[in-house]
């Protein structure tokens, strides 16, 4: 006999929904008991409008199966789009309890033929499209605790391998998503008071963003092989995090693909030496060697999103 389900009665944003691991999300989210607000502005790898609604045929996907879905389809990175992805799930469902933020495309080239068009429109749909859901929804959930109802309100981040380590080819993509990092950090701090948990999460899994730029390591399996790479591996610890189970955590950034999760910890203090007063610059220089002589070796800048 099947237990309850882990989201019952709980509504749930997912930003980029219509297709890869937005869509995972949101139909894992549904399995679990969840009501989707499926958002999903329905653009194509660079970020130009595509010619039909993915979030439509997510929602239909959700409805087929018993469970209940709204579709949006609202530019997240500007104001009026992530305050109307907040009004639809009021007014829809009459709550609001967990935000994934997971709206993103790629213009990926090496720094000296990184376009400023190319950097600004990376950074605005993958940093500024999670802020903006997060400081509407932060809104209402702080209106919410201090009317007497405080919450238990999750927010889930997307951020990847490339913002904690960086990658060839990326510097765009790799700064937004280590700001995505530090934007779960300070809202983590600052919301908690409110019952809000904020956390992140850096997967691999195939998507239209990496199965294209990443082919051999993204190629899916045989029939009958695990297949690593799948976007749905992914799902079961973001509905976790974005579930009342998840009570106590926040601030944490997860590495997860196939069968692995991984807790990352971040930047910490190495090897350290204080000499009480001002160095010179050889002085300096020597103690810095020395330092990193004794330190570890910094992972291997990534090679995938």
């Amino acid at each position: 006999m099947s237990g309850p389900l882990l989201c019952e009665g709980r509504v749930v944003i997912v930003t980029g929904a219509g297709r890869g691991l937005g869509r995972a999300h949101a139909l894992a989210y549904a399995a679990e008991g969840a009501r989707v607000v499926v958002n999903d502005l329905g653009v194509g790898l660079d970020g130009t409008p595509g010619p039909d609604s993915p979030a439509v045929r997510v929602v239909e996907e959700i409805r087929a199966a018993g469970g209940q879905a709204v579709a949006h389809g609202g530019d997240v990175a500007t104001t009026e789009g992530a305050a109307s992805l907040v009004r639809t799930a009021l007014e829809t469902y009459g709550r609001l309890d967990t935000l994934v933020n997971n709206a993103g495309f790629l213009r990926d080239r090496m720094l000296v033929n990184l376009d400023e068009d190319d950097w600004d429109a990376v950074l605005r749909v993958h940093l500024k499209g999670h802020f903006l859901p997060l400081k509407h929804a932060a809104a209402h959930w702080r209106a919410e605790a201090k009317d007497g109802r405080t919450p238990r309100a999750r927010v889930v981040n997307t951020s990847s391998g490339a913002g904690l380590l960086g990658s060839l080819g990326q510097g765009n993509y790799s700064a937004a998503k280590a700001g995505i990092i530090g934007l779960t950090l300070v809202a983590a701090a600052e919301l908690g008071r409110y019952g809000v948990q904020v956390n992140a999460i850096a997967p691999a899994a195939r998507t239209r963003m990496t199965e294209r730029t990443f082919a051999d390591t993204m190629a899916a399996p045989g029939a009958e092989s695990f297949d690593a790479m799948a976007p749905e591996n992914v799902s079961p610890l973001v509905v976790w995090l974005g579930a009342s189970a998840s009570t106590g955590v926040t601030g944490r950034v997860f590495e997860t693909e196939g069968g692995r999760i991984t807790v990352m910890e971040g930047w910490r203090p190495g090897p350290t030496a204080d000499k009480g007063a001002r160095w010179t610059p050889s002085e300096a220089g020597d103690t810095a060697l020395k330092l990193l002589a004794e330190a570890e070796v910094p992972g291997a800048v990534y090679g995938a999103g």
